[in-house]
């Protein structure tokens, strides 16, 4: 029975490299798959899922207006699973396609994302998939400290740290932090 699932974590998790495993793993078994990012974030080129340790695929892409039922139904022929990086910026209306995929395809759809921005604020799409997803599995990654990160900050050119400005900004170790809470709270002066 297909699912919909949502791997969640803080930024430099893992969260790309685990994606890049799973659907390995399906194709060295003979099965496609069907890989989708987020168009805005091309920091490893175009359509290119990667990961910080080396590895990377390419990837279709989506923006706010993509019909992702569409979109993967045109694929689904010989696809055994689909995967989605990024999710994070996924709308609420693209998480519900994406279940109609699961539910009226009978595709199982794993998504990747960020669960919370740097603000401490859930993303629509990670909200949407919070609700919605039929198994959710935290990535797990630490804080300096060696506790549990679970936030993020976001840092300037020159480290100072962020609390205001838009929820998406594209960027990757010289932007942000993970952090526990603690830590999190003490680098926003809470």
């Amino acid at each position: 029975m297909a699912k919909l699932y949502f791997h969640y974590s803080t930024m430099n998790a893992g969260k790309s490299t685990l994606l890049l495993q799973a659907a390995h793993n399906y194709r060295e078994r003979g099965m496609g798959t069907l890989l989708l990012t987020a168009a805005l974030d091309d920091r490893a080129g175009p359509g290119r899922i990667a990961s910080r340790i080396g590895i990377g695929e390419d990837a279709d892409t989506f923006t706010a207006d993509s019909d992702l039922f569409e979109q993967i139904g045109a694929q689904a022929a010989g696809c055994a699973c689909v995967f989605v990086d990024e999710a994070q910026f996924l709308t609420a209306e693209q998480v519900w396609q994406l279940a109609r995929v699961v539910d009226d395809l009978n595709l199982p759809v794993m998504c990747y994302g960020l669960r919370v921005d740097f603000r401490g604020e859930l993303f629509p799409g990670s909200a949407a998939l919070l609700a919605l997803a039929d198994e959710m599995r935290e990535v797990r990654t630490i804080c300096h400290c060696g506790k549990k990160a679970t936030m993020v900050i976001r840092r300037d050119g020159e480290g100072r740290v962020h609390t205001e400005g838009a929820q998406v900004q594209v960027g990757g170790n010289e932007t942000y932090v993970s952090l526990c809470r603690r830590h999190w709270r003490e680098a926003v002066g809470q």
